[in-house]
């Protein structure tokens, strides 16, 4: 029997790679968007040639949806082997800028939907016996720090705080550990200064960004190491 994932914010990024990423090792897929249904509908044409994949509509941030992207995945799978909690927002501005409105929806979606999702499958997954949670947080969360992001800085730290808690709430049949990319070829950051790009890859040692392809892998391989759980891993290219 194939094993099943289910990815948040999957229609595009690191999100939509990691879903190829699982759909060419044979696992079943879940592919969640909230807005992106044309992005999604098109990963969905893709990796359906090649594995069994079902497309769920749900803002994570909302327990009705969650819930609702569980049932759905059992109805069509029957079980729930991995969570990749993906699902992310961003809205940088200076000081001056921030609004508590923003600040809430960022804490909504980063932060509370991560805890909505451990919560509700993870919860399932114990009563399963088996299961993996892989939480996406960022190198923001630990150690590199930007005010133009505080909002998005403090949710990926609440990310870490969470997955801790709840590896120790799950073991020993559910593994939660947690991945931290640093900068990433993704859409989020299509915008960013060419300037400000070449400046922040001097202090990669690498001297560029991920690609999105990368940090699937890298979810991938910890999700299959059995005896990795409650492990924060940093994946930014050698930031110094």
């Amino acid at each position: 029997m194939k094993k099943v994932v289910i990815v948040t914010g999957s229609s595009k990024g690191i999100g939509a790679a990691t879903i190829k990423y699982y759909a060419n090792n044979n696992y079943n897929v879940v592919i969640n968007y909230n807005h992106s249904l044309d992005d999604a509908q098109k990963l969905y044409d893709e990796v359906s040639k090649i594995t069994d994949a079902i497309l769920v509509q749900a803002d994570i941030s909302k327990e009705e949806d969650v819930k609702k992207l569980m049932d759905e995945t059992i109805k069509a799978f029957g079980r729930i082997d991995t969570l990749v909690n993906n699902a992310g927002i961003a809205i940088d501005t200076t000081l001056e800028d921030k609004t508590v409105e923003n600040f809430r929806r960022i804490i909504d979606v980063n932060l509370i939907g991560t805890f909505l999702t451990c919560k509700h499958i993870g919860t399932y997954m114990k009563e399963q016996g088996t299961g993996s949670i892989i939480n996406i947080s960022s190198t923001n969360g630990l150690d590199s720090y930007y005010p133009y992001s505080m909002d998005y800085d403090a949710s990926k730290a609440g990310v870490i705080s969470l997955s801790h808690n709840f590896a120790l709430l799950y073991a020993p049949n559910v593994r939660v550990n947690t991945i931290c990319p640093g900068w990433v070829n993704t859409e989020m950051n299509k915008e960013l200064d060419d300037d400000y790009k070449k400046e922040e890859c001097k202090h990669i040692l690498l001297n560029r960004f991920a690609e999105p392809e990368e940090i699937a892998k890298t979810i991938y391989e910890t999700d299959n190491n059995l005896y990795l759980n409650d492990s924060i891993i940093k994946v930014d290219g050698g930031r110094c």
